[in-house]
């Protein structure tokens, strides 16, 4: 007899957002964190860690701050090949242990993670991402803080459902059941450096569901997601089902993707990488014991669009927002907006204005709205976008585009205007503070249309700006593959567990909804029973009388 997954946890609510407000108690613990984090870190060395023992790995590498790029935050192990090779086989013999587990006791560890991390560590973990990760105090509340403590609590709410799944009937001396088993052998998690929650929630998904997990921390967010795997620890998760493995991507991916245990793969990072792994899972398919489930959320060139009826200040507010929060490192920030040109002459000279007024600097001064982007890498590439945009006819740069790494990796928030509306910054993805706007004609506007459905690969997020609920009607149904989630008169950032389950589809990933219950579906086999109270002892059918 399987054990029961008959529970009723407890009814989870979305975690508040702390405002941090001058003189407010969250706001000094949040200064007094940041203080203790930057002046002397709590673990100078993040280890590997394996099945509970800690490791140095190979070799070390310094943790710097992307704001202060000559700051040193920590040092964190790297991972061997022995070591990568040790982890998995060592989660792939704790995963039978631990599906066997009861739900109930397996989802009470997550639920007091989430009540750790509400509580004990709320300001650790948003000090840690702000100075390793460069999120301001609200980015970081609502991200490392709030996103992930939705996640744990509400994915114990959605876990259950899964659990109670049975057969509808059963026949007249038959009893039918079934029970969900985590996938056997072990998930290899890919995180990535722009969502704490995200990079905890990678692995904490499917543990819940009973798996055993591998988990690749990057490494400009390793500060943060180790506290979060030492937060599970001290909630009681046994040692070995999330093995913490940092290390070079290209010999931890290459040799977990070729182990024939490989049940699955949850990932988020770029489409270029999620298509490496998922090649080379294809080209291995038949070494596997399983076949692996393949999650990923992947890039976005995400879209605003602005039609004529729509209001002006709400749209100036969408814009900023949706672009430049976090210096837009977002998969689902707003990279590229169609403006009616009558709504642009509008709101033009004040949107502009306001752009160029953004305060851009520190996170740990709580008066700047942008910081540095993550690294020097992505600081080129960003710059790279600005510069072509300065030597193009084909587009002009409306404000912003400076920018200073003498200290930290700072670019101001930057306005590309696209004379063509199929030129690069339109289409590609930059992942920074960069965002391109093309201006169409009102008569033209079904061509405007067509062009934002088809210009991208991608189809993470949009957003419409319309009054004329007419529009809104013709556009969401037009635009209906264009972005997995649809903002209307809203930023096409911000999605909350349990209210907009988050993914997207085409070049975007598997869309398989973070925050609801299908991308936890994906991390249970179900096993079906048929079990006859009173068998039968003759083997004759009675047509045969």
């Amino acid at each position: 007899m399987v054990s029961s997954g008959a529970v009723c946890p407890p009814s989870p609510k979305n975690e508040t957002v702390a405002d941090f407000l001058p003189q407010s108690e969250e706001r000094r613990a949040l200064c007094a964190a940041l203080k203790r984090h930057r002046e002397s870190p709590a673990i100078d060395c993040i280890p590997v860690v394996i099945g509970g023992q800690a490791s140095k790995g190979e070799r070390v590498v310094a943790v710097r701050s992307p704001q202060e790029k000559a700051r040193v935050l920590g040092h964190c192990a790297q991972a061997s090949r022995r070591e990568l090779r040790t982890a998995i086989d060592q989660a792939v013999a704790v995963q039978r242990t631990w599906t066997e587990m009861a739900f109930a006791d397996r989802a009470a560890i997550f639920l007091k993670a989430a009540d750790l991390l509400a509580g004990k560590y709320r300001y650790d973990v948003a000090a840690l991402t702000m100075l390793g990760q460069g999120k301001t105090c609200h980015q970081a509340e609502i991200d490392a803080v709030c996103e992930l403590v939705d996640f744990l609590r509400f994915n114990v709410y959605f876990a259950s459902k899964i659990q109670k799944i049975q057969p509808l009937h059963s026949s007249p001396g038959i009893w039918n059941y079934s029970e969900m088993r985590g996938l056997e052998g072990f998930v290899f998690a890919v995180a990535p450096f722009n969502f704490t929650a995200i990079s905890a929630n990678l692995a904490a998904a499917p543990a819940l569901m009973g798996c055993s997990v591998v988990w690749k921390p990057a490494p400009t967010a390793v500060l943060a997601s180790y506290l979060c795997f030492e937060v599970f620890r001290e909630a009681g998760l046994p040692d070995g089902v999330i093995q913490f493995v940092p290390g070079d991507p290209s010999v931890i991916g290459g040799i977990a993707i070729n182990d024939p245990n490989l049940a699955g793969l949850h990932f988020t990072g770029s489409t270029r990488t999620f298509e490496l792994l998922w090649s080379q899972i294809g080209a291995n398919i038949g070494k596997y014991k399983n076949y692996p489930r393949i999650v990923g959320e992947t890039g976005g060139k995400d879209f605003i669009f602005a039609h004529s009826s729509a209001d002006p200040k709400q749209l100036i507010a969408g814009l900023i927002r949706g672009a430049f929060e976090y210096q837009g490192q977002k998969c689902s920030a707003a990279s590229r907006a169609y403006i009616s040109s009558s709504l642009w002459a509008a709101c033009k000279d004040e949107f502009l204005a306001t752009v160029a007024a953004i305060k851009m600097g520190d996170p740990n001064d709580f008066s700047n709205f942008v910081g540095a982007v993550i690294d020097e890498r992505s600081f080129n590439k960003v710059c790279s976008y600005i510069d072509h945009a300065k030597g193009s006819s084909a587009a002009r740069i409306l404000c912003g585009g400076e920018r200073d790494d003498s200290v930290g990796y700072f670019i101001r928030p930057t306005v590309i205007e696209a004379l063509d509306p199929n030129y690069q910054s339109m289409r590609e993805e930059i992942f920074g503070p960069v965002l391109s706007v093309y201006i169409y004609d009102d008569a033209k506007e079904e061509a405007a249309i067509a062009l934002c459905e088809s210009t991208s690969p991608y189809a993470l997020t949009g957003a419409i700006y319309a009054r004329d609920r007419h529009v809104i009607a013709r556009l969401s149904s037009v635009l209906r593959y264009a972005a997995g989630n649809l903002y209307i008169n809203d930023k096409p950032t911000g999605a909350v567990v349990g209210q907009q389950p988050f993914g997207g589809s085409r070049k975007s990933g598997t869309n398989d909804k973070a925050g609801c219950e299908l991308n936890l579906l994906r991390w249970v086999s179900m096993r079906s029973f048929k079990e006859t109270l009173s068998p039968v002892v003759d083997y004759s059918y009675p047509y045969m009388n």
